[in-house]
């Protein structure tokens, strides 16, 4: 009895897990503000290296802002010790502080 409660218990929730994607999907897109905003977008004239720096930079900002932490680039693993080629670091590097920059802008101190 414990076994077919069980069964039964998987089955259905194999079941419910497998609709959420549908629903998510026939809910159309999320509204507008939801998704990268104007801010998060790096510069157009910069290198793919370039504008994964900024994105880095960004989520960096944002992970110290939920981690109560005080805005500081120069305490993130990924612009102290970035993982690009050695000829790609620096400009890794400035496009990361570029971004942060942009993340503490907008998430401190609310786009000031």
């Amino acid at each position: 009895m414990k076994l077919r409660n069980a069964v039964l218990a998987i089955a259905i929730g194999t079941t419910m897990l497998g609709g959420v994607p549908a629903a998510v999907f026939a809910q159309g897109p999320p509204p507008p503000g939801y998704g990268p905003q104007p801010w998060e977008q790096p510069p157009s004239e910069f290198r793919e290296v370039q504008r994964q720096g900024f994105h880095d930079g960004v989520e960096g900002a944002r992970k110290d802002y939920q981690n109560h932490r005080r805005p500081d680039v120069e305490n993130r693993d990924e612009f102290r010790h970035p993982h690009v080629p050695g000829p790609d670091r620096e400009a890794y590097r400035e496009a990361f502080r570029r971004g942060y920059q942009a993340g503490v802008d907008h998430i401190w101190n609310g786009g000031r």
